[in-house]
This record gives structure tokens, sequence and C-alpha cells, in this order.
């Protein structure tokens, strides 16, 4: 009996893969003996299984049961040694879970998942964008990238990285080259435009470098606050920027010179609103601006703009280039309902 309990112990030291392994085999083994034993009450190996499986579970259905001493004393040694093993095994596997939940709260685990939107840098800003990202639709993931010793928050939606978005590591471990599109915030409270500016152009020029090195292309969102340093970003192939103080200030002048124009703006922008703004390829679908103008408004959708030129209603007549990209206002089931019906998606 002493030497049960020791061997006990030295299972529960043991590493989960050599665990799983022995009890594997020693399930395996007994089953086979337990019909060598009593093959008339265990008639096959699948038989002997079914009954350890039972009894090490502590089921015990009781439709197979040992009739003989040796049996009956074999099942003693399964309710001793069988069910601590069970036991261990198990609390091993709830132990790998708990590991696995700390990890990724720290973010030390490598995002496998394709099409997600990486936000680099947490903040309000960062927290907002990510609601609405998660307003379009309740799958999508979002990849965060910063060094906080665990996830700001719970979210199913939400998958922390801890680490460097310059370490080229770290973008792996993000799985950028996948993502749907990366976005760089600046850091809360920064007071300093060009320290903030440039920190933000380091990352953008690691993430950018990354995919020159793997030959792809990786849409890069970044968060900029003087207007004046965008010419450095463009050198290092930013797709899109946003201007934290420019923006605020022109929304402060609308809003002076036409009042509540700051309500529309802010409403269009969010999706709670019901509708949003959405991007059409042409394809070859509509010739020219009044064929899209017109569809599309049969379908619920305003045609606002070629790109950035908002001067539709002047060039109706006028063909429509094969490779335009539409802007449209509409709610999402509108957008889906064109997409669906042009096939573009």
């Amino acid at each position: 009996m002493l030497m049960i309990f020791e061997l006990m112990q030295i299972a529960v030291k043991t590493k989960k893969l050599p665990i799983i392994v022995i009890t594997i085999v020693f399930i395996t083994l007994s089953s086979f003996v337990v019909h060598w034993l009593e093959p008339d009450m265990f008639v096959t190996p699948f038989i002997g299984f079914w009954y350890v499986m039972t009894t090490v579970t502590t089921t015990g259905y009781g439709d197979f049961v040992p009739e003989t001493t040796i049996g009956k004393l074999y099942g003693l040694f399964l309710y001793i040694f069988g069910i601590g093993l069970i036991g261990i095994v198990i609390g091993k596997i709830v132990e790998g879970y708990g590991m696995f939940q700390t990890l990724k709260e720290e973010g030390k685990l490598r995002f496998r998942g394709k099409g997600h939107y990486v936000i680099i840098g947490w903040s309000n800003k960062a927290k907002h964008t990510m609601n609405e990202i998660i307003e379009i639709g309740e799958d999508v993931k979002i990849v965060l990238i910063d060094s906080l010793p665990s996830t700001p928050i719970e979210s199913v939606n939400l998958f922390y990285i801890q680490g460097d978005p310059t370490d080229k590591q770290t973008l792996e471990q993000a799985n950028v080259q996948e993502a749907h599109a990366v976005l760089i915030f600046t850091e809360e409270n920064e007071i300093d435009p060009v320290s903030a500016d440039g920190k933000s152009l380091i990352i953008v020029s690691s993430v950018e470098g990354y995919a020159v090195d793997l030959g792809i292309d990786i849409y890069t969102i970044v968060e900029i606050l003087k207007e004046k340093h965008i010419p450095n970003f463009k050198h290092a192939n930013v797709d899109e920027f946003v201007i934290a103080d420019e923006a605020l200030s022109d929304l402060m002048a609308k809003s002076a010179v036409h009042k509540g124009s700051s309500k529309i703006v802010m409403k269009l922008l969010s999706r709670k609103s019901g509708v949003d703004i959405w991007k059409l390829f042409n394809r070859g679908l509509w010739k020219t601006y009044n064929d899209a103008f017109e569809e599309l408004k049969s379908l619920e959708a305003n045609f606002i703009s070629d790109q950035y030129d908002f001067q539709i209603l002047k060039k109706l007549n006028e063909p429509l280039p094969d490779d335009a990209e539409l802007y449209v206002i509409c709610s999402k089931d509108t957008y889906q309902n064109i997409t669906r019906k042009f096939k573009l998606d």
C-alpha cells in the first residue's frame, strides 16, 4: 500500500505528457488483463475496457462485475491505483488549462487567426476604436500589442500580445501578415507631438519593413498629432493618416460656424446610428456615375464619393472607371444586400 502512495507522489510530479501516456498504457493493459482473468464475464477486450473505464472514472454502472477472487482483487487494484491515476490526469489537464489562461492574459501566446485587426498602443481612443470595429460583426478579432503586464480588458474579441511592436518576433506573434489592417495609436496624454509622432514613425516603419521582407502588403493606419509630419510618414508607405489635432480643430470650427454639424459627424462616425460609410468597387458594373447613383439609390444607399472626389452630382453623365472606389452611406443590412447582389464580397 505504501508503495502505491509513493508511486502516486511520483506521478503528481511527473510532466503532463508522460503521465498521459502512462495512463493510456495502464488502461489498455488493464482491459486485456480483466479479459484474460475472466473471459466468461469480459468476453472481449472492449468489454474489459468498458469495465476499466467505468471503474476508474467512478461511474460504476454495474453491468459487468468480476466474479472470481482474482478478478475482484484486480478490481480493488483499479479502485486504488486507477482512480488515483485518472484524478492526477484530470488535475494535470486543469493545471494546463489554467497555465494557458495565464499565458494568454499575460500576452505570451501566438495568435494564429486571419483577417483580424491589429491595434498597437492601448488607450481610450484604441478602446473606443476596438468597440466600433466589433460593431461591424460579433466574430471580428482584435489583436492588441502593448507592454502592459496583462490584458487591459477581458473580451472574447480581444487577443493580447505583450511585446515591442518594433520587434519582428512580436509582429510574427501577432500574425500581422494575415491581418486586415494595422492601427497605430499614440500614447495617451502624450503632449510632445514630435516625440509621439517619432515613436509612431518607428513602429510603422518596422511594420512596413516586415511587410517588405515577406513580399506582401500590410494596410497601415496611423494616428498623427501634427499634419506637418505627414511627409515623413509617406516615405514609410503608410496607407492612411488620422490627424488628431487637426481633426478636432476642424470639427470645432464647423460646429461654431454651422451649429449642430458636429452632432451629425459624430452620429455618422458611430455605428450605433444605424448607418455607416461603406466602400464598394465598380468592377465594370456601371458605365456612368449616374448608373451607379440611381441603382444604389434604389437599393437605399447614398452614393457620396469616388475615392476623395465628392463632386458626384456634377459628373453624373461622365464614364465611371472600372476600377473606381465608391463610398456610400447606408445601413449594414443594405451594404450586405448590395455585396450579395453584385457579388462584391
